[in-house]
C-alpha cells in the first residue's frame, strides 16, 4: 500500500510515497475481513437476505397492510383513509403518499383494482416505478482516473462507505486509490487510513488542519501519474444548515473542475437511513447547493424508516447507487429497486 503525506506549512512540499508492506492476515480471520471474494449470490438468494435486512421496514409497510385488508372486501374510503397513516408512518412522506393514494383511487375508480387483497401489489408497482428513476449506470471506465466526490453530514456512515466502495472496485479489477480531504479531524483521516490498509489500497492525506484543495489537488496529480483507475474523496461531514461549510464544499468542486474538467464524475450523497424524514431534507440541500449525481443509503438494517428512499427518488428524480445492509465489506449493495420494492412491501 502506497502513502503520500504532505508536509506541514513552512516546510518542503515535496510528496513522499512511503511502501508498507501488506498486512498478513491470520487464518482464523473471516472472509469478509480479509477481502476474499464470496461466491457469486442467486438473484434469489440476494432477494431473501435483503428481505432479512429489511425486516423492520418490512413490518411497518408490508405487514400492516397485510392486516389492514385482512377480512375485507372491498376498497372504500376508510380503507383508503388507514392505509394514509400506514404510509405516512412508513416514512414516506405526505407527498409521496398522496401521490399513492392518488393512483389507487385511480385504478379502483377504472375497476382496474377491487380486490384489497391486491393492494399491497399495486403498492409495490408504483413504488417500483418511483425508485426506477432514469440515469445513466455509474460506469469508471468512462474516465481515468475517475473522480468520485463522496458527501454527507456527519455519522452517516461515510468513511466506512468510500473503504466499501473501494473493495468492491478493487474485486472488480480497478485500482482505487482513497483521499482524505477531512482534514479537520484527524479521527477522519486515520480511520480512513485503516480502511487503506485493510483493503491494500493507496491512500494521500496530509497533516490535520491542511488546505483540503490542496489534498484533493495533489491526490489527483498522483494519480494520474500513478494511472489509478478510481479516485474516493472523503470530505468533512457538514451540517447541511452551515453555510460556510457548504461554500468550501463548493471550492473543493471547483478545484477538481481546474484539474480535470469532466470531474468529479460522480458526486455521491451518503444518507443515514434511520434518520428518516431528515434525509429528505439533508439531499435537498446538498442538491440545491452542489448538485447531486447519486444517493447511497446507510444503515437500513437498523431501521424501520426504510421508505425514505421513496420520497428522495420522487422528489429529486436521483438514483440510488448502493444501500448498505450491515457492517460486514459485503453488505454495501448495488440497488435494485425491484428487488427493493418486494422487500419492503
Amino acid at each position: 500500500m502506497l502513502k503520500w503525506f504532505r508536509k506541514k506549512d513552512g516546510e518542503a512540499t515535496t510528496e513522499t510515497a512511503v511502501e508498507v508492506e501488506a498486512r498478513q492476515e491470520s487464518p482464523s480471520q473471516t472472509e469478509s475481513e480479509v477481502g476474499t471474494e464470496e461466491p457469486q449470490e442467486t438473484h434469489a438468494a440476494f432477494l431473501a437476505r435483503l428481505k432479512n435486512r429489511l425486516a423492520k421496514s418490512r413490518e411497518r409497510l408490508a405487514d400492516r397492510v397485510d392486516r389492514l385488508v385482512l377480512g375485507k372486501k372491498h376498497i372504500d374510503a376508510e380503507l383508503i383513509e388507514d392505509l394514509e397513516e400506514i404510509l405516512v408512518t412508513a416514512d414516506l412522506g405526505v407527498h409521496t403518499t398522496q401521490f399513492l393514494l392518488d393512483r389507487v383511487r385511480e385504478k379502483v375508480k377504472r375497476k382496474e383494482l377491487q380486490d384489497p387483497e391486491r393492494l399491497r401489489q399495486a403498492l409495490r408497482e408504483e413504488m417500483e416505478a418511483i425508485l426506477s428513476v432514469q440515469a445513466p449506470p455509474m460506469d469508471p471506465s468512462r474516465a481515468k482516473p475517475f473522480v468520485i466526490m463522496m458527501i454527507g453530514v456527519n455519522g452517516v456512515g461515510k468513511t466506512t462507505t468510500i473503504g466499501k466502495l473501494a473493495h468492491r472496485f478493487r474485486q472488480d479489477g480497478l485500482t482505487p486509490m482513497l483521499v482524505a480531504a477531512d482534514t479537520f479531524r484527524a479521527a477522519a483521516a486515520e480511520q480512513l487510513e485503516r480502511w487503506a490498509e485493510r483493503i491494500q489500497v493507496p491512500i494521500v492525506r496530509q497533516q490535520s488542519g491542511a488546505d483540503p484543495s490542496a489534498v484533493v489537488f495533489d491526490a489527483l496529480d498522483a494519480a494520474m501519474a500513478r494511472h489509478v483507475d478510481v479516485v474516493l474523496i472523503d470530505t468533512a461531514g457538514r451540517m447541511h444548515t452551515k453555510v460556510n461549510l457548504m461554500e468550501e464544499l463548493k471550492k473543493l468542486h471547483r478545484v477538481i473542475r481546474r484539474k480535470l474538467p469532466e470531474a468529479p464524475h460522480e458526486i455521491l450523497l451518503v444518507l443515514d437511513a434511520t434518520t428518516g424524514q431528515n434525509a429528505v431534507n439533508q439531499a435537498r440541500l446538498f442538491q440545491d447547493a452542489l448538485g447531486i449525481t447519486g444517493l447511497i443509503l446507510t444503515k437500513l438494517d437498523g431501521t424501520a424508516k426504510g421508505g425514505v428512499i421513496v420520497p428522495i427518488c420522487q422528489e429529486l428524480r436521483l438514483p440510488v447507487r448502493y444501500i448498505g445492509l450491515g457492517e460486514a465489506l459485503d453488505d454495501l449493495r448495488p440497488f435494485d429497486a425491484a428487488a427493493f420494492a418486494r422487500a419492503v412491501l
